[in-house]
């Protein structure tokens, strides 16, 4: 009788399984992580002293990553006293505050709710109202636009971050001064009790970080549709559903791809779904150095940063890798 692959748990996995016999090799294996969180931390773990992303001239490397979400993870267990399963909003562009806030939510056991930072008032209130959203990270150039709104929200924590706060100390003060001061892009608010991402991180530093057990049948994002049928609508990500993802990306692209020799153009907002999967994802378990370009609008900047980068794929919404 001829042998069949071990049936590891997901049904759906045991019907798509038999289908094959043992000696075909299942590329899509959607469990090969126990969850998104365990991907993270053998990538850390693999890929330590390696750059893992890159903004404004700043890198950070895998094992400073791993460092600063384990801090974040830890101060919403113990700062906000926040559980598995809770829903926390990450309403910025491409900055190093992203995937720090992003691995530190799914370290905690939380649910990711993007949010696209151009979102009007209403459009926010809804997103914030539908997720259940109890806490927001945000970048203070939008805080107007959660000032409007937040009291008809069940957001009981603001976290707040400006654009340089995660660069060099002098680098982050003039990048800071000039964004509100010179550019004036920073719209005065008022949000009392809102609490700085920096200081945030410097508590989770002294604080226990308790690894929850997070499986792939977790939900790990509620990711928002454009809206273009009505309101937004929540997609209901697990974990597997995003290993998912990342296995048919590989299957299709990974022979072109070499492990800690990929340095990716990161243009695409990491809140959306394939910047989100491609970019962040497929290159984090590749040991990538991702390009994180903030104002994809602002093209003599990103200019002058392709010139300092030396790209060797640049993911667009329309095919995985295109070599530089």
């Amino acid at each position: 009788m001829e042998k069949q692959h071990e049936y590891r748990g997901d049904p759906l996995n045991k019907v798509w399984l038999k289908r094959y016999p043992a000696d075909v090799p299942v590329e899509i294996y959607a469990d090969r992580y126990t969850s998104l969180v365990d991907l993270f931390e053998q990538a850390a773990q693999r890929y330590a002293d390696q750059p893992a992303f890159v903004n404004m001239g700043q890198p950070i490397s895998y094992r400073q990553l791993e460092q600063k979400s384990r801090a974040f993870a830890a101060w919403l267990q113990n700062g906000l006293g926040l559980k598995k399963g809770d829903r926390v909003a990450l309403m910025m562009p491409n900055l190093l505050q992203y995937p720090v806030a992003l691995f530190g939510v799914l370290r905690a056991g939380i649910v990711v709710v993007n949010v696209n930072p151009l979102y009007t008032p209403r459009e926010l209130k809804h997103h914030l109202n539908d997720s259940e959203a109890s806490a927001i990270v945000l970048v203070s150039k939008f805080a107007h636009t959660l000032e409007k709104v937040v009291a008809e929200t069940a957001v009981r924590h603001v976290i707040l971050t400006r654009l340089g706060d995660q660069l060099a100390p002098v680098k982050a003060t003039l990048v800071n001064f000039v964004m509100k001061y010179i550019k004036k892009i920073v719209p005065k608010y008022h949000l009392p009790g809102a609490v700085s991402f920096r200081a945030a991180l410097q508590q989770g530093e002294q604080m226990a970080y308790q690894r929850p057990l997070v499986t792939n049948d977790d939900l790990a994002f509620l990711q928002y549709t454009g809206g273009t049928t009505g309101v937004a609508k929540g997609a209901i990500l697990t974990h597997r559903n995003m290993q998912a993802n990342l296995e048919q990306t590989k299957a299709t692209y990974g022979k072109l791809l070499r492990d800690c020799k990929e340095h990716v153009v990161t243009a695409l907002p990491l809140y959306h779904i394939f910047a989100l999967t491609v970019n962040c994802l497929l290159f984090l378990e590749l040991g990538g150095q991702k390009l994180l370009i903030t104002n994809l609008r602002d093209i003599p900047s990103f200019i002058k940063a392709l010139a300092k980068f030396p790209c060797t794929a640049s993911p667009a919404s329309t095919c995985c890798s295109i070599r530089c």
